[in-house]
């Protein structure tokens, strides 16, 4: 099961928009993951002037919190942050969407990128809404427990 999950978080770590990024001794904050499975990765791009940012510079392990419906996953997932000057990798995972945070856009002497690479997660991934609602309320009707998807632990 292990590994099917592992394989289930990138597929919807992929379709995640929003996370919680909580890095160094900052509250955490709304970041957009972009998941790369290929990379053992999740990138974030920030502000040079970003808390996180300041912290990845130096290396600062983290934690992301998901709660996002439309991936269907729910969870902590712990890792390390660091800063990226990988001019490439950004290019390749820039977006308008990224863009309109920026000035300047892609050119902004204040784009940074940050890799996080994940070493343990607890997750919940769901079916659904639909499902989750015949789930709960086959349990009223059977007295049993619903089932509303998928939980564990993944080691990275």
């Amino acid at each position: 099961m292990a590994a099917n999950l592992k394989e289930t978080f990138w597929n919807n770590m992929g379709k995640v928009r929003v996370v919680l990024l909580g890095a160094g001794s900052g509250t955490p904050v709304p970041m957009a993951p972009i998941a790369r499975e290929n990379d053992g990765a999740i990138w974030f791009i920030t502000s040079v002037e970003h808390d996180t940012f300041k912290a990845a510079r130096t290396g600062s392990d983290a934690k992301i919190y998901v709660a996002d419906s439309s991936g269907h996953l729910y969870g902590t997932v712990t890792g390390h942050l660091e800063a990226s000057d990988d001019t490439d990798k950004l290019d390749d995972i820039w977006s308008p969407m990224a863009a309109a945070w920026f000035e300047n856009g892609r050119e902004d002497d204040a784009v940074r990128l940050m890799k996080y690479v994940p070493r343990e997660a607890e997750i919940w991934v769901d079916d659904g809404t639909a499902k989750y609602l015949f789930e709960t309320i086959k349990a009223n009707v059977s007295e049993s427990t619903p089932d509303t998807g998928e939980y564990g632990m993944i080691h990275f």
